[in-house]
């Protein structure tokens, strides 16, 4: 566990969200995605704080000790982003630069997009910003995989993916994690991880059974214990409503995010090469963008696979920001 980290609650419109906070000065939000937690960014803390910025690690809505509605449609984009500037203003501040990483980056920059009153920039991990527009998503994902299917859809039945998750919690985080690590995942020509048999199939069928480097017993105790905990209908919950988030923001259609913005990604992460029309879309849809870098050799769990070289690249970026 991360040392001298500060542990509470703060009001939010769900009910109370829990967040890890280390050092004072400007406010850097950072925002776990799945299947994570704020322990996800137990490496960026103490480096934050170090550099003299109020670093806060959030548990999102849904996960670990903050709150769980139980109605589906509590997970849509507009209320997390409301989540995220609730826990500025609860902390006392009026502004923040906001990280997120995997869903974290939609919710990051969406709160960036939305709330511009809040924050001032936005830096994302993993998944590029591709702006709202085209068909609906539940549309797209059924006919990605021809005789398989896609993770996205697979999750989106409530209680469907539970019922293989959620016997062997410890077991299907631990090939998750490795399934999309560099140095476990899959290689050229073997079964995608993304991807299940229609039928009868499940995600677990193709995780890899060595752990990665960067998760060792200690790192996947805390994952495992939060999710025996709570289990995972909450944190599936969010790709539950992606269209309910397109018809939300039918008015943010093709709108870029003009704040100072930071893009990192991994060279052999799956959400990098295939939105890499994201990326190279960049200067239209983040023309306030003061870099983007691609790790070389580095899958999904880019803060916790490279932590030195993610700490640098942000501290480099925030250091550039206006005052």
């Amino acid at each position: 566990m991360v040392k001298d980290v500060t542990h509470r609650l703060v009001p939010a419109p769900a009910g109370r969200i829990h967040l890890a906070e280390q050092g004072t000065g400007p406010l850097v939000l950072l925002v776990h995605g799945f299947p994570e937690s704020w322990y996800s960014w137990r490496h960026q803390l103490p480096a934050l704080a170090a550099a003299g910025y109020r670093a806060v690690a959030v548990d999102v809505r849904g996960y670990g000790r903050s709150s769980k509605p139980d109605d589906v449609s509590a997970y849509r984009m507009l209320d997390l982003v409301e989540d995220a500037a609730a826990v500025v203003h609860a902390l006392g501040e009026r502004s923040a630069t906001i990280v997120g990483h995997d869903w974290g980056a939609g919710i990051a920059a969406h709160s960036a997009l939305l709330r511009p009153d809040v924050f001032h920039a936005v830096g994302l991990l993993s998944v590029p910003y591709a702006p709202r527009g085209g068909p609906r998503p539940s549309e797209i994902f059924a006919g990605m995989g021809g005789d398989e299917e896609f993770y996205v859809s697979y999750f989106q039945e409530p209680g469907r993916a539970e019922t293989e998750i959620e016997p062997d919690v410890r077991g299907w985080l631990a090939g998750f994690y490795a399934a999309f690590s560099a140095d476990t995942m899959p290689g050229p020509g073997a079964p995608d991880p993304h991807f299940l048999r229609r039928s009868g199939g499940r995600l677990r069928d193709r995780f890899p059974t060595e752990a990665p480097a960067w998760l060792g017993a200690d790192e996947l105790d805390v994952y495992a214990g939060e999710f025996e905990r709570t289990g995972l209908t909450n944190a599936l919950n969010r790709y539950r409503n992606m269209d309910r988030d397109w018809e939300d923001l039918a008015a943010y259609d093709g709108a870029p995010i003009t704040q100072p913005s930071l893009f990192l990604g991994g060279s052999l992460d799956a959400s990098t090469t295939w939105l890499s029309d994201a990326i190279a879309a960049y200067p239209t849809t983040l023309p306030g963008l003061r870099g983007s870098h691609i790790l070389e050799g580095c899958g999904h769990w880019i803060q916790q696979e490279r932590p030195a070289e993610v700490n640098q690249h942000l501290l480099n970026w925030l250091a550039e920001l206006p005052s």
